[in-house]
């Protein structure tokens, strides 16, 4: 889970590159580039006949897709489905090109991968950056730290050149790691900030800004279909939005604040019956995220309610439950979301079921929620920094 809090420092020490390298956004040009998908298999099994989206696309193999956002171009970038645990890309950084698996994060807005130089357990386990082999690349003096829910990492800013797919951002500011403390069992090289920029004189600019100012995208928006289980067809998609991924029309939710993708929720529901968020409540809706967060004494509510038992920091619960348990309803600008059984209780390899609903680990003085890829799953969703606002339509 990567929602963040970041803490940034100066400090001018002569050794060459920390922390954060990532990010590939996408720029767009005149036709829409798909590019085949590699899966890696999930833990869970497979749901035979589900397969809606790969259909219709068999179905019009040589058509375009229909975009509409105000006449938008649109490119489409493939993500590999991680245990459905996170949705990853692949990008290139420097010249020649040297290639990173990045998660793609609406939960914070720095591109960063390891580099070399980095000693840290975590980095000798996954592709670092070899800046003397690039011959874009350029230093700074700019150093911060960055703390997520699942580990801290500290690095150095430098540019070098970016690219996802056919998209390229020249001289593209970027973090290298050059410390990792926790992030075990991570299964991706670095990660792509996709939220508001931070103000601050180190902190890197985040790629869509740069691919966004320089008019390397049409629409200042990106969306996002996440596969079910061991689907294939997860994508991010920049400079506007296919209809072929989700059913019926956008629901469009305006922020909170123009500088997150936090919104507002009226309520959460099961039965008819307001189980959270009796008097509003905010929730991020985030990538990074692989389940749904809430404040931890009204996750442990919905624990008793659905009849879940705590084990080794899960909460586990019958796998039949699936088929008896209601939906959990979240009421978005006064449009009902449910979440049904089937996805708020999930496999693991050794056959039992949990559920996915985990206590925030950081306390804030409202209520809040994180709305991760269990919700996403369900919902594509299109981020659109043009006007503030998230738009939502359940999914393929």
């Amino acid at each position: 889970m990567l929602r963040i809090q970041t803490s940034l420092s100066t400090w001018s020490q002569k050794r060459s590159m920390k922390w954060l390298v990532l990010l590939g956004l996408v720029a767009f040009s005149e036709c829409i580039f798909k590019i085949p998908l590699r899966r890696v298999k999930t833990m869970r099994k497979t749901l035979s006949g589900k397969n809606m989206l790969n259909d219709v696309l068999k179905e019009h193999p040589y058509r375009l897709p229909q975009i509409s956002f105000r006449g938008s171009n649109l490119i489409i970038h493939p993500l590999r489905n991680i245990r459905d645990t996170f949705y990853v890309g692949n990008i290139t950084i420097g010249t020649p090109p040297q290639e990173f698996q990045v998660l793609f994060d609406t939960g914070s807005s720095v591109l960063w991968v390891p580099s070399v130089l980095c000693n840290s357990s975590t980095c000798s386990i996954h592709v670092r950056f070899r800046h003397l082999q690039s011959s874009t690349f350029r230093t700074t003096n700019k150093t911060f730290w960055i703390t997520y829910g699942a580990g801290t990492m500290k690095g150095v800013v430098a540019h070098d050149t970016v690219r996802i797919g056919d998209l390229v951002s020249i001289d593209q500011p970027f973090g290298l790691s050059m410390a990792e403390y926790g992030f075990h069992g991570r299964r991706f090289d670095g990660v792509l900030g996709l939220n508001y920029p931070r103000q601050s004189c180190c902190r890197p600019t985040p790629i869509f800004d740069k691919l966004k100012n320089q008019g390397a995208i049409s629409e200042p928006v990106f969306a996002f279909y996440l596969s079910k289980d061991e689907q294939e067809g997860s994508v991010v998609m920049f400079g506007g939005v296919d209809h072929r991924y989700y059913k019926g029309e956008l629901n469009w939710v305006p922020l909170v604040k123009a500088d997150d993708w936090t919104i507002q929720v009226d309520r959460i529901s099961m039965r008819r019956e307001v189980i959270a968020c009796s008097d509003g409540c905010d929730a991020l809706l985030d990538t990074g995220a692989s389940f749904i967060h809430g404040p931890g004494r009204l996750i442990d509510d919905i624990q008793k309610l659905i009849g879940s038992e705590p084990r080794d920091f899960k909460h586990y619960i019958s796998c039949s439950a699936v088929n008896t348990l209601p939906s959990i309803i979240f009421t978005i600008n006064g449009i009902n979301y449910p979440v049904p059984a089937q996805a708020y209780i999930l496999k693991g390899s050794t056959g039992h079921c949990y559920t996915a609903f985990r206590a925030k680990r950081v306390r804030t003085s409202t209520e809040s929620w994180v709305l991760g890829d269990v919700f996403l799953r369900l919902y594509f969703s299109v981020f659109d920094r043009g006007n503030d606002r998230i738009g939502l339509a359940p999914a393929m």
